[in-house]
């Protein structure tokens, strides 16, 4: 990747209808769950979150509509599930131009906050300036922005990133389409990343550094790659589950019934996971 002020994947977004509902499906699959948090008023969300290292998935959900959470807004009248999925910004402002300097008209960036009650019961803020990528610039239907941490001591708290399910980062973001190759090319395009071919004809494009991978194949692959896993409730064009490195033991003995084994994998199901299919590999 060429650009300067962008690293890898930061965190995925999973907007669900129900935030306390969602948080509470979660912890019940092994992992731990921040406490919610409350968005700055002029995005009208709430979230919890799950740390991983270097890494997270955010719960996310809208607490009152307004202009900004529009979106999400519309895509939860259609499904849950990974509607984003954020890099790490060094620099906003100067990410921001970098992508203007390519013909784009980035939005932002925004400064917003949520407040943060630290393990010994103070009260800190996470705080965060972040810009997106245009809306219309959506690789598979899948938005992406930057985000830079201005306080990672309140996001990164050592006490929420260990997980009795044994997940440890995240390794891949798959994205299903009808076109894969194409939608691969359109995000190689918006973040200066090559392509690369897998085995089985999906279409990788590195996030950049050491960070997770982004992987764009049809529905008809996902469902071969990982054979014996429903895939109810997945539409045929978007973000569709995330690869997680775990210890299987622990994530075994944590999901119980809920994984599912695929492979040298354990799977839960996009149904068990508010529209989010969950790989756990070693």
């Amino acid at each position: 990747m060429t650009l300067k002020d962008i690293v890898g994947i930061d965190h995925a977004v999973v907007v669900v209808r129900e935030l306390d509902r969602a948080a509470g499906n979660w912890k019940r699959l092994g992992f731990t769950v921040s406490p919610r948090g409350t968005h700055s008023a002029h995005m009208g969300t709430g979230n919890h979150t799950i740390m991983l290292e270097p890494d997270y998935i955010e719960l996310l959900g809208v607490l009152a509509p307004t202009e900004h959470n529009a979106p999400t807004r519309a895509l939860l009248e259609e499904r849950e599930g990974i509607e984003r999925v954020a890099f790490t910004s060094l620099d906003s402002a100067a990410g921001a131009e970098e992508v203007r300097a390519r013909g784009l008209d980035p939005i932002g960036p925004t400064d917003f906050e949520r407040p943060v009650t630290m393990p010994d019961g103070s009260l800190s803020a996470a705080k965060f300036r972040t810009f997106q990528w245009p809306v219309a610039e959506a690789p598979a239907g899948m938005r992406i922005f930057a985000c830079q941490h201005k306080t990672r001591e309140t996001v990164w708290i050592p006490e929420l990133m260990s997980h009795a399910n044994g997940a440890k980062r995240l390794r891949q973001v798959l994205l299903v389409a009808p076109e894969p190759a194409k939608e691969a090319a359109h995000l190689s395009r918006l973040i200066d990343a090559p392509t690369r071919s897998e085995p089985d004809g999906a279409i990788a494009v590195p996030s950049g550094g050491d960070r997770a991978d982004f992987v764009f194949m049809s529905r008809e692959q996902l469902a071969h790659r990982y054979g014996g896993i429903s895939l109810a409730g997945l539409s045929e064009r978007g973000a569709a589950g995330l690869v997680m490195a775990a210890d299987l033991g622990k994530a075994e003995k944590a999901l119980g019934a809920a994984g599912v084994r695929s492979g040298p994998s354990i799977c839960v199901p996009p149904a068990r996971a508010n529209g989010t299919l969950l790989v756990f590999t070693a």
